[in-house]
C-alpha cells in the first residue's frame, strides 16, 4: 500500500463512516477497485481512530457534561431524591443510562456475528443489496415530521431498538449511521437529538471493535508508520467535515437525499458482481 492508496482510503472512511452511504461497503468497493482484497487489520483499525476522533472533538460538550455529572453521580442522587427521580429529570443521566442500554445489543450481535460478518466481508453481491436497503431507509425518512420526542422522552425500548440496528450495520452495506438516525426518526424522535443519539452511540461500539482487534493476532503489518499515519490524518480531518455536513441535513430533514446515491451504487455493485 503506497500513500497514496492510504490517502485514498482515509478519505472514503472518513466520508463515509459519517455520511449515511456504508463505509465498510466502501471500502469493501475500492479495496477491489485497488487490488487490496484482504486489507491489513492494523491500517484498518488506524482508520478507524481517525474518525473516532473526529466524533469526540465535536460532541466535546456533550461528552463533557455527561462525565461531569457522572463524576458528581453520588450528589445528584441525593439532591434528586433517588435514582429513579434522577433518571428522569437529568438530561445527562439519562442519555448515558441509554447509551449504555443502546450498546448492549450492539455488542451481543458484534460476538455473536463476528465471524459470519468477516466470512462475507468481500462479497460484493452483498455489499449490493445492503446498500439498497439502506437507501430504502433513508428515503423513508423524508415522511417524518421535524417534530420529536426529547431526550426525557426517550425510553429504554428506543436504545435497544437503535442499538439493535446499529448492531446489524456489522453487515457491509448497512450505513450505521442511517440505519441508527432512520430507525431514531422512525420511532417519534427529535431530529438534532437522533443525530447527536447516533454517534455518541457509536463511540462504545467502535472502542470495542478496536479493543477486539487490537487483541487479534492479525495485527502484524507490513505497511510503513507513514501511510499508516497518512491514513490515519485523512480520515479524521475528512470525517469532521463529513459529520458537520451530515448534522446539519438531519437537522433540516434532508437525510433522503443520501438514498439516490446509495441505490445507484448498489445497483453498480450488483451488475460488477455479475460481471
Amino acid at each position: 500500500m503506497n500513500l497514496l492508496q492510504a490517502g485514498s482510503l482515509g478519505i472514503i472512511q472518513g466520508l463515509t463512516e459519517f455520511l449515511p452511504v456504508s463505509s465498510s461497503g466502501h471500502l469493501v468497493l475500492l479495496q477491489h477497485l485497488f487490488g487490496l482484497k484482504e486489507p491489513e487489520l492494523l491500517f484498518d483499525i488506524s482508520l478507524h481512530v481517525g474518525t473516532l476522533l473526529a466524533v469526540c472533538l465535536i460532541f466535546r460538550r456533550a461528552i463533557h457534561s455527561i462525565l461531569r455529572s457522572l463524576l458528581t453521580l453520588p450528589a445528584l442522587v441525593r439532591h434528586s431524591g433517588g435514582w429513579p427521580q434522577l433518571y428522569r429529570k437529568n438530561d445527562d443521566i439519562r442519555l448515558a443510562g441509554l447509551i449504555v442500554i443502546g450498546s448492549i445489543p450492539t455488542a451481543c450481535l458484534g460476538l455473536l456475528f463476528k465471524e459470519v460478518a468477516e466470512s462475507i466481508f468481500g462479497a460484493i453481491w452483498i455489499v449490493g443489496i445492503m446498500l439498497l436497503v439502506t437507501g430504502s431507509l433513508l428515503w423513508l425518512t423524508r415522511f417524518k415530521t421535524k417534530k420529536g420526542r426529547h431526550i426525557l422522552e426517550m425510553g429504554i425500548t428506543d436504545a435497544l431498538l437503535i442499538g439493535l440496528i446499529q448492531g446489524m450495520a456489522i453487515m457491509p452495506g448497512i450505513s450505521r449511521s442511517g440505519a441508527t438516525i432512520s430507525l431514531a426518526l422512525f420511532l417519534g424522535i427529535d431530529r438534532e437529538l437522533a443525530g447527536r443519539f447516533s454517534f455518541l452511540l457509536s463511540i462504545p461500539a467502535i472502542l470495542g471493535a478496536l479493543l477486539l482487534g487490537l487483541g487479534s493476532p492479525d495485527m502484524k503489518t507490513s505497511i510503513p508508520v507513514g501511510t499508516v499515519l497518512t491514513g490515519v490524518l485523512v480520515s479524521g480531518i475528512v470525517g469532521y467535515a463529513a459529520l458537520i455536513v451530515l448534522l446539519k441535513m438531519v437537522k433540516n430533514g434532508k437525510l433522503y437525499h443520501f438514498s439516490p446515491y446509495c441505490v445507484l451504487v448498489g445497483v453498480g455493485a450488483l451488475i460488477w458482481s455479475l460481471a
